[in-house]
């Protein structure tokens, strides 16, 4: 079963909050470094470390680069290398990576230099990243997306990102908040506004969360195996510097009580034929009912109340041949809770061959039987019969087997 990732900016999001979340996740720090080594970053080490903020508990991380490759010879640190895209992009390309980690990560960077080259009005390879290029970032970007493979994450959901004001400094000067790399990278999504000075999203984690991301909402119904939170290394002055990474699966979603997705539109300018056989194409693209009601339109026109039954991960699919093969310009959407029996297939035998029923079963309890009309069907036209000679046969059998096994039917 496919997990999830609920991302929450609850302070802003940088690769260093991502990276550490969703190491405190389960993956250990160590075997990232050991991932990394074939980049050929040069010495490096990663720091986790706990800590509280405004009250909440996480986890805070550093790449320890000066550390591990020890002081210049002058005494100074060792400075962050400058790279070009093309670059870091040749990197990743010859590192002996898993393909959706290394995927990931060049989407990610592609991203990036697409944006910071709108900025500075430069091809993309021509893009030298001066912060992102560090081997800190570098760590951040792939080192998170590893972290995301580890952790077998397919969907990831990020709510609409706090964005602070004011300025910051960067090696071009004095720039506007937010960066204006990180504007272009957010360009379509939604995000909200927050009274903090500074960067609260950096263009690292903006790149990230925006390849990442592929849901545009959480489904309804959602089982949480985990939670973290990352810190960041600046202290806002009314929330705290967190993003927390909650990681989910769907759970065990069939039992007595089952929900699913409502989708509705009404329309009144298809024809019954092509209604047809969009109710037939909905159930065979995985809808679990479909079903058409008389409706009293607009302007005295009938028309009809096209209902779809779905689950959540069956939603776009539902809503792209509804659009596409349908008439309507809106669909609505809710979600409902339906109780449903426990279903399982058997055959009994008949005067007439042989047939399918389906047996509904409450609280493990057989409660309803139907035959297979399809059988019944095709067992009339062999026999020369009628349909409900062999249905009634049917159904006489099935119940009394089910009395046999001491049913309530």
């Amino acid at each position: 079963m496919s997990r999830g990732l609920w991302i929450q900016g609850i302070g802003g999001a940088s690769g260093d909050m991502i990276l550490s979340a969703l190491l405190a996740l389960g993956v250990e720090a160590r075997e990232v470094e050991e991932a990394l080594r074939p980049l050929e970053l040069g010495p490096f080490g990663m720091v986790m470390e706990p800590a509280v903020d405004h009250g909440l508990r996480g986890w805070r991380m550093r790449v320890s680069a000066e550390e591990a490759a020890g002081l210049e010879a002058h005494g100074g640190p060792r400075p962050h290398a400058h790279r070009a895209y093309r670059d870091i992009r040749a990197m990743i390309e010859r590192a002996p990576l898993p393909a959706p980690v290394r995927d990931a990560a060049l989407d990610a960077f592609r991203r990036l230099a697409e944006a910071e080259g709108c900025v500075h009005g430069l091809p993309p390879d021509e893009v030298e990243f001066h912060e992102v290029g560090a081997v800190d970032s570098m760590v951040d970007i792939v080192g998170a997306c590893w972290a995301r493979h580890r952790l077998d994450v397919a969907d990831v959901y990020v709510e609409p990102l706090p964005m602070g004001s004011g300025t910051v400094v960067c090696a071009h000067g004095v720039y506007p908040v937010p960066a204006p790399a990180t504007v272009e990278l957010m360009r379509g999504a939604i995000v909200t506004t927050v009274d903090e000075a500074g960067e609260t999203v950096t263009p690292t984690a903006a790149a990230l969360l925006r390849s990442w991301a592929n849901l545009d909402r959480l489904p309804p119904r959602i089982r949480i195996l985990d939670v973290a939170y990352g810190l960041g290394h600046r202290t806002w002055r009314g929330r705290p510097n967190a993003l927390r990474a909650t990681l989910w699966d769907m759970g065990e979603v069939r039992s007595e009580s089952d929900g699913c997705l409502v989708l509705e539109c009404e329309v009144d300018d298809q024809t019954p034929e092509l209604i047809g056989v969009l109710a037939g194409r909905l159930m065979e693209a995985g809808a679990l009912d479909v079903f058409v009601v008389a409706a009293q339109m607009k302007k005295q026109r009938p028309g009809v109340l096209l209902t779809v039954l779905c689950r959540p991960e069956r939603r776009d699919a539902m809503l792209d041949m509804l659009f596409r093969e349908g008439t309507t310009f809106g669909v609505r959407e809710r979600w409902t809770e339906r109780h449903t029996l426990d279903r399982s297939a058997e055959r009994v035998t008949t005067p007439y061959g042989e047939v399918r029923v389906k047996v509904g079963r409450w609280r493990g309890v057989i409660v309803t039987q139907a035959p297979e009309m399809d059988d019944c069907v095709r067992l009339a036209a062999e026999r020369k019969t009628t349909p409900r000679a062999v249905y009634e046969a049917a159904f006489t059998a099935a119940h009394r087997t089910a009395r046999d096994a001491g049913a309530a039917i």
